[in-house]
Formats: C-alpha cells, structure tokens, sequence
C-alpha cells in the first residue's frame, strides 16, 4: 500500500478507502488505484485489516479429529455454509487431547476470529478455558459433543432418541436379551445413547442389567472384546446396541470369529453411518447423523449470534431427528430391510426442486 500510494503521490488512507471502494473517493482515483494494484498483483492483508478493525470475516472450528466420516461431514457442511454467508474457516484438530484443545483456542483468538464452533476432545471435563472466549465477547456455538447447561448455544442429533428407536428396532427383530456398547459418559452423546436404550427396554417391561452394559472407548478392537464377555456370560445377549459403529463392526466381527451367525444368533446395529458400514458382512444397521446439516445448523446459529453485536440472545439448543438404516447386520424378520429401488431415478422421485 505504501508503494502505491508513494506512485501515485497519494496518502496510504487514500490507497486504503479506495480499495475498499469507499464512498470518500472519486470515481477516477479508484481506478487509478486498482489498476495499479493490478498492476502490481496486489493482495490485501486481511489478518493486518481484521487486527485493525479486532474482527474479521474469519470463523474458528475445533474438532477432535478429521478421520472417518462424521467431522469430515460436519465441516464440509460448515464451509459450505460459511462460504455463503462470506466467511472462511480455520480448522483445528483437539486430537482428543484438551490440552492441544486449549491451545487451539489461543490460536483462533490471536487470529481475530469472528466466532468459534467446538466439539469437545474425549479427554474434556472441565470446560473453563471457553470463558477466554465468552469474555472476548465472542460467539461460541458447540455441536455434537457439547457442553450441557441452560447458557449454551448447541446444536446435536437427538442422540437420546437414536439410541431409543436402535434399541426398538432390535425388540421387534425378536431380541429378548439387549446388550449395549457404551461410550464414555461424561460425553453427552454416549450419555443419552445409553439413556436412550434403557428408555426402549423400559417401555418393553424389561429390566436394566448392568452385566449386559461394556463401557469403551469405542474402538473396534474394544468391540471385539467386549462380545467375547458378553458371549461368555451363562445368558449370553442375542442383541447389541453398539453406540458407535467401530465397535459395532469390532462386535460382529468377534461374532463371526465364535462361530456365530449375525442377525440370526446376535443381532448388531451401531452408530453414525461409517462408510464402511455399508461394505460389511453383513452390512451394519447404523443410524445417520445428518452430518452436513448439523454443520450448516451450526454456522445459522453462529451467525445470527455474530449478528446480535452483544444484544441479548437467548441460549439455543437445537437437536436433529436421527434416522435409523436397517440393513443386514440386524434385520431378522422378513420386511425389516427396505425394499430396493429398481429404478435409479424412482429413488429421488418427489424430491426435485426448482
């Protein structure tokens, strides 16, 4: 900027209003300026201009991973969003760790983001480190793994249901005896999954067995560990709710190595529709997390936080209806798996717009 301006023997302020098409300038000025700023390949610095101004058009996202298929998911959804509205991202990965959680926070704050979206690492209990952010006077929306109370902005599958109509499913295949795979439960969504199943057993008048419950990490070779004690116990499950799909395929893939036949000795279903859920054999009943649209969910609540300006806003909780896929890995009666599209076209019938 200052070469510009020390070209065309104006002030940098001149330079400054000019690129940023400001009302001040005249026509001519403006396009001698970009035109030589053209000239020159000209980039603006829009960290220095957001230092300036202490907000940018920048929004920060803290993951504990981007593996798999959930949180890849979730940030395309949140970058597709974000792009429309005239934001860019910054992703950070926690890697489950809240320490690296809490330097991510440091890092997003010295870029002078305009907003910050977090799902909490699996090593997160104590939550004060988001007050640094609170007391930026910066929005903070948490998704999926979130922190719970009545002053937090959220938004996440109803885990609890998904846990409910999984469990259901495996009662009308004729599962008597349900075990489940839990996650850990200081996380929300493992807390409710689990809840979620005990609600479904209730509601079938049978009774909550601590002896059928395995608490993991949910990885697979977890899965695989926890079947071989549940298959030992003198009456064995014939149904796994697993609330993660890892040790769900760890699970069935234990069964397999026992000699038994899934859905038809243990029926299994898991959680969050891993792509290779579908690949399995049998392919694994999952339940879809509307992935993009928990991510997009997300940014609609960070902006309409970003647009407040500090007005007062009330805390919002926003949770999606989960959806269950019956495939093979559970399906023991006849009409439990969906009948297949014979025409390609047939299958998005109805749901084309203009």
């Amino acid at each position: 900027m200052a070469d510009l301006a020390r070209e065309l023997g104006v002030s940098m302020t001149t330079i400054s209003r000019a690129l940023s098409d400001h009302h001040s300038i005249g026509p001519a000025m403006k396009q001698k300026v970009l035109k030589l700023a053209k000239k020159y390949n000209y980039q603006p610095n829009r960290l220095a201009s957001a230092l300036r101004k202490g907000k940018s058009q920048l929004l920060g996202i803290v993951v504990p991973y981007i593996e798999g298929r959930f949180f890849p998911s979730v940030v395309h959804g949140i970058e597709s969003a974000a792009s429309k509205a005239g934001y860019n991202v910054i992703i950070c990965q926690s890697n489950e760790d809240v320490a690296q959680e809490r330097r991510n926070l440091d890092i997003l704050l010295s870029a002078q983001v305009a907003g910050v979206l977090v799902s909490l690492s699996r090593t997160t209990r104590d939550f004060r480190h988001f007050e640094k952010v609170r007391s930026r006077g910066l929005p903070l929306v948490f998704f999926d793994r979130v922190v719970e109370g009545e002053n937090v902005n959220a938004v996440v599958l109803d885990d609890q249901e998904g846990g409910y109509v999984s469990t259901r499913h495996l009662l009308q295949q004729g599962c008597h005896r349900i075990a489940h795979l839990a996650g850990p439960q200081h996380l929300n969504i493992y807390k409710n999954r689990r809840q979620g199943y005990l609600d479904a057993l209730r509601e079938a008048g049978l009774p909550e067995d601590e002896s059928l419950i395995i608490y993991t990490e949910m990885a697979q070779d977890q899965g695989a560990e926890a079947l071989r004690q549940l298959m030992a116990l003198p009456n064995p499950p014939d149904g796994v709710f697993a609330a993660g799909d890892y040790s769900a395929l760890g699970a069935m893939q234990e069964a397999h190595r026992l000699g038994l036949q899934v859905p038809q000795d243990v029926a299994i279903t898991g959680f969050s529709n891993e792509t290779f859920t579908t690949i399995t054999e049998p392919p694994i009943t999952t339940i879809d997390q509307r992935c993009e649209e928990m991510g997009q969910a997300a940014v609609r609540l960070l902006l309409e936080l970003i647009e407040a300006d500090g007005r007062p806003f009330a805390p919002r909780h926003i949770a999606l209806r989960p959806e269950l896929l019956v495939r093979g890995s559970s399906a023991r009666t006849e009409g439990a798996l969906p009948s297949p599209v014979r025409d390609p076209a047939a299958k998005f019938a109805g749901n084309v717009t203009g």
